[in-house]
């Protein structure tokens, strides 16, 4: 009786979060399949080639339906989607289903990996940069961030291949190796492009941790009352402060999953990663609307259950939030 109670909230926290997220989905694959259909040229035009004819190009469109207009094109899709199946491709008539069992996995890994790096780095640095404020340590760690900050994430990538794939060739600087040929030479392929990725995250959570972990403790109560008993200052600050601040952090992971995801497109493109990012890339050029909605509704789908896991854990670490009562 007491678990039900105590699940029951959570489950319409997540109900309501769902909900919610149905209109934001099906906005965003209306918004891209309208974008899709107005680029110049035509879906049509891109998959017969250069030297195709105009009545080769008519021919392919009626094959392919594309001569139909918007709205049937896209109500067809959507009631497809709706039940399961995502088409196919245009341009190779392989099943969408198929391209993405091949392709996420590989995804989900290069997140997984930078979202583990940024946080794993992020929190010794930014404690011990709160544990003596403006001291060595404080003023480095910012200035790694400042510069981290300012620096766009493909110049990053490119950088790290100089060094460590050109000169130091330490890394590969292209390729993906899977699970199955090892654990160290698949990681070895995956510490640059992961790194890149997680480097701007991993500065933002690091000065954001830190703001909030040196404002506990000049103004919190508690801090005092602890250090009033004797206790370390050490152990305050990691016991009892970074415990509290990690609410923030969680909820700044949350809220930048999707940054993380939408910037596999870009850095699985520098690195030659064979991932969802490096499909949509490809679907793009070749105008290949069916590959490029299912990689959207996929994408969109991964942000709004990052987001829902969220929610999850916060209800789940403070039962406050899970009975609707105030956090503070």
């Amino acid at each position: 009786m007491i678990s039900r109670t105590l699940r029951s909230p959570s489950l319409r926290i997540i109900g309501k979060r769902s909900l919610q997220a149905i209109p934001v989905v099906w906005g965003v694959t209306f918004l891209t399949f309208a974008i899709m259909n107005l680029l110049p040229g035509g879906s049509a035009a891109a998959l017969a080639g250069l030297g195709a004819t105009k009545a080769e190009v008519q021919a392919l469109a009626v094959r392919l339906h594309l001569n139909e207009p918007f709205w049937i094109r896209y109500y067809h899709w959507l009631t497809s989607a709706a039940t399961g199946h995502l088409g196919a491709s245009l341009a190779n008539g392989q099943p969408v289903s198929s391209i993405l069992a091949a392709r996420l996995p590989v995804t989900a890994e290069l997140v997984v990996l930078a979202l583990v790096l940024s946080v794993a780095f992020a929190i010794p640095v930014a404690t011990l940069a709160a544990h003596k404020p403006h001291g060595f340590a404080d003023r480095l760690s910012m200035l790694v961030c400042m510069l981290g900050l300012s620096i766009p994430s493909f110049v990053l990538g490119l950088i790290l291949i100089l060094v460590f794939a050109v000169h130091l060739r330490l890394l590969p600087s292209l390729g993906y190796v899977p699970l199955s040929s090892g654990l160290w030479p698949n990681l070895r392929s995956l510490i640059l492009p992961s790194t890149t990725l997680a480097f701007g995250l991993f500065c933002n959570y690091t000065r954001i941790l830190r703001a909030d972990l040196i404002d506990q403790l000049l103004v919190e109560d508690y801090v005092v009352t602890a250090t009033g008993k004797g206790v370390g200052p050490w152990h305050v600050l990691v016991r009892h402060v970074l415990r509290n601040s990690m609410f923030g952090l969680l909820t700044l992971v949350g809220l930048n999953l999707g940054v993380l995801i939408g910037g596999t497109v870009l850095i699985e493109q520098i690195f030659g990663i064979p991932g969802v990012g490096q499909e949509l890339i490809q679907a793009v050029q070749g105008e290949d609307v069916i590959v490029v909605e299912a990689v959207v509704v996929v994408l969109s789908l991964a942000v709004v259950a990052a987001s829902l896991i969220t929610d999850l854990l916060y209800s789940v670490l403070d039962p406050r939030v899970r009975y609707g009562r105030p956090s503070t």
